[in-house]
């Protein structure tokens, strides 16, 4: 049996700045990422994972399966990790209202209210 896949969404906003904007999109395109941040992602079970960008909004849609032993904690053991969330923290600011859930770092884990799958 396969394990059970979740779904997440998060936000979080860039410093409202092109350059902030520009380097963003630069870092996170096809192969811009390093490839041990790529790696850990998908050690801590993450199968999917996509960022959209609307001003400086994004909007992060993750699916991933449980991972026995690990956690995010273990990411950030990797030096290549802590160097990749450093220079994001440098272009990411706080979402405009105060953080009402937990998510990794500044990303802030969007509540789900509407499936159409759930409609009659």
């Amino acid at each position: 049996m396969s394990p059970a896949v979740e779904r997440r969404c998060f936000a979080l906003d860039l410093r409202d700045d092109a350059a902030a904007i520009a380097s963003y999109r630069h870092w996170h395109r096809p192969g811009g990422p390093p490839a041990q941040v790529t790696q850990s992602l998908r050690a801590a079970g993450i199968v999917a994972l996509d960022i959209y960008l609307i001003g400086n909004r994004l909007f992060m849609i993750m699916d991933s399966v449980s991972r026995a032993g690990v956690t995010s904690s273990d990411e950030s053991a990797e030096p290549e990790v802590r160097a990749w969330e450093a220079l994001m923290g440098e272009l990411q600011q706080d979402l405009p209202f105060p953080k009402q859930s937990s998510g990794a770092g500044r990303w802030q884990l969007l509540e789900h209210i509407y499936s159409l799958a759930a409609q009659p």
